[in-house]
């Protein structure tokens, strides 16, 4: 703001002397500025974008120029095109790996499914501290991966095993059972593992999705005589559906990815038998430090992931489109 002084007698020049602006002012280009929508709308997502920009587009994107380059621990490496790719192909350690995450994501997503469900039924029902069951629902996905798989580990150990001792002294088996020793059973060992541990997740979410449903329309069906299963088929799942499909896909994606819990249980062992895509990336990639083909054979999982979550969303859309 320009406040004009005049001067003396005669023809004195005039002088204007710069004053600061008012608070008020300020105030009120500021809230201007706020009101606009579009430069709300960047303040707040700025920091969101930043962070997905520097921990996973960046990651990301190196990680493509890795799968297509030789770069290895101390060799910066370059362009060699889908070598690595086409190695890793033809890798038999490769394609047991493939297989091994086939199987157990699909084993596991079945297991999970069934057994969320009809725990998700149960607790639906009114009993007494059906609270505290609930929250203690949540314990196996809430203790750390790392922790309950050495649990896990103990109880499968092949001297110390609990669940050895136990059917020995039962009188069920005569000689110890190679959990981890053997790479078939260890591989249904970390379904089982798995299975545990993302039970409750199905067996909440699910039981979220039951709480919405209407009891009217179980009650005019049962008044029709549909007996409890007619009613699950007829009622309960069709409107289930939606929230199942979403966590299948979030269980695909987690247990597709799954590097913890393998790594702890069995470490890709015995003999290479129970690796995953990801805990076999990270052998190569890390452990042997070829940092092309680890992130070529990770990068494998992509195209498969995204497939599956194409087929789901677009069942999904079709089922809220009926």
């Amino acid at each position: 703001m320009k406040k004009p002084i005049a001067g003396g007698a005669g023809s004195a020049t005039r002088v204007e002397v710069a004053l600061p602006r008012s608070r008020v002012a300020q105030r009120r280009a500021l809230t201007s500025l706020l009101e606009n929508e579009r430069f709300l709308a960047f303040v707040l997502l700025a920091p969101t974008v930043l962070l997905l920009g520097v921990f996973i587009a960046y990651p990301f994107v190196m990680g493509v120029w890795f799968s297509l380059s030789n770069i290895s621990v101390g060799n910066p490496g370059h362009f060699v095109g889908l070598h690595n790719f086409v190695k890793a192909w033809n890798d038999s350690i490769f394609q047991t790996a493939f297989w091994n995450t086939s199987f157990y994501t699909f084993w596991a997503t079945i297991f999970k499914l069934a057994l969320g469900m009809w725990l998700a039924l149960l607790l639906n029902r009114h009993f007494r501290g059906k609270r505290i069951v609930r929250a203690s629902m949540l314990l196996p996905f809430i203790v750390p991966t790392v922790l309950s798989t050495f649990a896990w580990r103990w109880m499968f150990d092949p001297t110390f095993s609990v669940l050895n001792w136990t059917l020995y002294r039962a009188g069920f088996i005569t000689n110890k059972l190679p959990f981890l020793s053997n790479g078939d059973w260890a591989l249904w060992c970390a379904i089982v593992v798995n299975t545990w541990r993302g039970m409750p997740f199905f067996a909440i979410t699910l039981l979220a999705g039951l709480q919405t449903i209407n009891t009217d329309l179980h009650e005019a069906a049962s008044l029709d005589g549909a007996n409890g299963w007619k009613r699950f088929w007829h009622v309960t799942w069709p409107l289930l559906k939606p929230v199942t499909v979403v966590v299948v896909v979030f269980s695909i994606i987690q247990t597709f990815s799954d590097f913890q819990l393998i790594y702890v249980l069995t470490g890709g062992g015995p003999a290479n038998s129970t690796h995953l895509l990801a805990t076999y990336a990270y052998q190569i990639g890390v452990a042997t430090g070829l940092l092309g083909e680890g992130a070529a054979i990770s990068l494998c999982m992509l195209p498969v992931l995204f497939v599956v979550v194409w087929i789901q969303l677009r069942y999904l859309r079709r089922l809220e489109g009926a």
